[in-house]
């Protein structure tokens, strides 16, 4: 009988619970953009009314050159920059158009331009500062602060201070603060965010441990093997960062044209003033009317079309908990026609649920009485099978009696004094001793002890607890040293499967396919609960891969959906990936183009329609900004448009497009979409 230390000696501390980050905004004004904008209004407003009341130039002409230079000097430094490096930019043509009207006279009109051209640059800004902010704030996934022990004692150090070798203490319920191995200790770690496996892994000296994994009951010492800035939720933050700075397809082809488009626009503008010149035009005029034509044909307006609906997506979908990497990953979810599902981690939780109560012949219980004897020893467990049982029987309104002596043997199972018995609850085949000490006594006893049916009971204990039982993990049961029954639990299936599979079966027009490396029978019990069809099951990684490309060679664009190492090689093969970020192992969430953080499964049906969303107004901004150029160009030449309504035009054109595209920053844009009539649980 090995000796047991009572967990009372190490307060275990309960993990906290998984609640959304608090959003962290960036505020406009701490915008560089918004500031120069905001004073360039300002300015201009404060002129234009004094220009207005009648009073002379030197009052307010100050205030004009003052909007000039507030709301022009940034991107009249990019264009030259561009210039210097043989490159034209379409903002260095809005500075020259904007200086050419103070030139001939209108410093008002040349203001407005620069006002609503700054303006629009701010909104750009706004819109991938909050990009940022929406997802940074949700990757609160991993512990800041860790316990580092040296010779000196033990030190609470920040996390990101920690180097290779360094020794950790990791107490029960804690974070693990980086990837380690463990010097001594024995305990359990919650480790589905790295190997996606659904049920805590037992760990001793010389098993290798992963940041942010949750430890279980035990207390473990921890030696770094990584720098914690290589850990995963490091990495998140640097795509993060990147996010805003990547470009979809289509503004890349935006951008190839605009350099010739730019060049286009000098050469026509040069034709416009000189060839009326030619025919005996007035100076002033022709050059009003070139100015005018150089302001309403620049692409302000197509430039702008398409970054602002996708920033504003990715931002959009960050604040709800879903990461898109890049504005390209954006544009390519919305194109999705098919979508493949891995099982565990995924469709289900990796959270333990009681499906099966067994009482033993001759153990005198019911199922009932059974699992309220579990709980009780169970109750002060911090254990996810502990608890798991624990919320069985009060599902069940069952009575759980008090218990005393409650020991813990991490790795292994639990003891305590239930109504006057001893009640061991632990895996099947654990090296626990109370559970080996009735397994031995129940051998030994066989041969006088069959029930009335002429079973054995020593052979039904052996049957009745395998460890593993059509993929559910059974625990034993004991009282007093003697197997009472066994219990079986299953992965949790996540709450709005059904619901999310239904909703990407209607955007997608085909159910999603289950792609799974677990048994038959556990896929089956999984697909028929969500409304899956097509299931294949104990596949290998290159099996998923093999499906996936299946779909494609036979004409569909894939969203496979995993969060598993075995699920990267299928997640890196589809037309787009999503990891589950929780659940997510690393080389999952760097293969994967989003992730969704807190592992809500009703984001993925909605981040697609978000993205369709985005894919239209980027269609419409174009039109938009085509209709209005061309409109305000056909004017200037074929009549006489003034310049302030050419300024208002174009500049309108820019702003309502920016807005537009902000639109998809509002919560109603983002619609989960469930479907009730297919969103039982079966």
């Amino acid at each position: 009988m090995v000796s047991l230390v009572s967990t009372t000696l190490t307060p275990v501390r309960a993990p906290s619970p998984a609640h959304p980050a608090p959003s962290r905004r960036t505020r406009v004004l701490a915008l560089p953009e918004a500031r120069w904008a905001l004073a360039s209004t300002a300015a201009f407003l404060l002129a234009l009314a004094l220009d207005l009341g009648g009073l002379p130039w030197w009052a307010y002409g100050p205030l004009y050159a003052l909007a000039y230079v507030t709301g022009g000097w940034e991107p009249a430094l990019e264009g030259l920059r561009a210039l210097r490096e043989r490159t034209l930019d379409v903002d260095l043509l809005m500075i020259v158009a904007a200086l050419g009207a103070a030139a001939i006279g209108q410093a008002l009109d040349g203001a407005l331009l620069i006002v609503i051209f700054a303006t629009s640059g701010a909104l750009e800004a706004l819109a991938t500062a909050r990009t940022a902010d929406s997802v940074r704030g949700l990757l609160d996934l991993a512990p800041t602060m860790a316990t580092r022990v040296t010779d000196e004692g033990e030190e609470a150090v920040p996390t990101g201070e920690l180097t290779a070798g360094d020794v950790l203490l990791i107490r029960p319920g804690e974070r693990i603060g980086a990837d380690g191995r463990v010097l001594d200790g024995a305990s359990e770690a919650d480790q589905a965010t790295i190997t996606g496996e659904p049920l805590p892994v037992a760990k001793g000296p010389g098993d290798e441990v992963f940041a942010g994994t949750l430890n279980g009951t035990g207390t473990l010492r921890v030696r770094v093997e990584r720098d914690p800035a290589d850990s995963v939720i490091a990495r998140i933050v640097t795509l993060v960062e990147e996010a805003s700075r990547t470009k979809a397809p289509t503004q890349l082809f935006i951008e190839k044209i605009e350099q010739r488009y730019a060049v286009g626009i000098v050469v026509a503008t040069l034709a416009v003033f000189g060839v009326p010149l030619m025919f005996g035009a007035d100076l002033t005029d022709a050059l009003l009317r070139a100015m005018t034509f150089m302001i309403v044909a620049s692409p302000c307006a197509v430039v702008l079309a398409t970054m602002p609906p996708l920033l504003s997506a990715i931002a959009n979908a960050g604040r709800h908990g879903v990461l898109v990497k890049s504005a390209v990953a954006m544009e390519r979810l919305g194109e999705v026609d098919a979508v493949a599902l891995d099982k565990t981690g995924t469709l289900t939780e990796g959270s333990p649920e009681v499906s099966a109560v067994r009482p033993l012949p001759g153990s005198g219980l019911t199922p009932d009485a059974l699992l309220a004897l579990a709980a009780a020893a169970e109750h002060p467990s911090e254990h996810p099978l502990g608890r798991a049982v624990v919320r069985a029987a009060k599902e069940r309104g069952l009575r759980i009696a008090d218990a005393r002596d409650f020991v813990a043997v991490p790795g292994s199972g639990v003891t305590a004094l239930v109504e006057g018995r001893v009640i061991g609850v632990g895996r099947a085949g654990a090296p626990v001793t109370e559970i080996a000490d009735a397994n031995a006594n129940a051998n030994a006893s066989a041969d006088a002890d069959a029930d009335e049916t002429g079973v054995v009971h020593a052979d039904s204990h052996r049957a009745a607890f395998p460890g593993t039982e059509d993929g559910d993990t059974v625990v034993l049961v004991t009282g007093d040293g003697v197997p009472l029954g066994t219990l079986a639990l299953t992965d949790r299936l996540r709450p709005h499967a059904p619901a999310a599979t239904a909703a990407l079966t209607v955007l997608t027009g085909t159910a999603p396919v289950l792609l799974t490396g677990d048994n038959a029978r556990a896929a089956a019990k999984v697909a028929e609960a969500t409304g899956l069809v097509d299931v294949r099951a104990e596949l290998l990684p290159e099996g998923k891969v093999d499906a996936v490309r299946e779909l494609q060679d036979a004409g569909r664009k894939v969203l496979f959906v995993g969060d598993g190492v075995n699920d990267a090689p299928a997640l890196a093969a589809a037309h787009s990936g999503i990891a589950m970020g929780r659940a997510g192992s690393d080389l999952a969430l760097e293969t994967a183009d989003a992730v969704v953080v807190r592992d809500e499964l009703a984001t993925v049906p909605a981040v697609v329609r978000l993205s369709r969303t985005a894919r239209r107004l980027v269609v419409q901004n174009l039109v938009i900004a085509g209709a209005f150029i061309t409109g305000l160009v056909l004017w200037d030449l074929l009549g006489h448009l003034p310049l302030p309504l050419g300024v208002a035009g174009h500049e309108g054109s820019t702003v309502l497009v920016g807005l537009n595209g902000l639109r998809l920053l509002r919560e109603s844009a983002w619609r989960p979409g469930q479907v009730p009539s297919q969103g039982t649980r079966g």
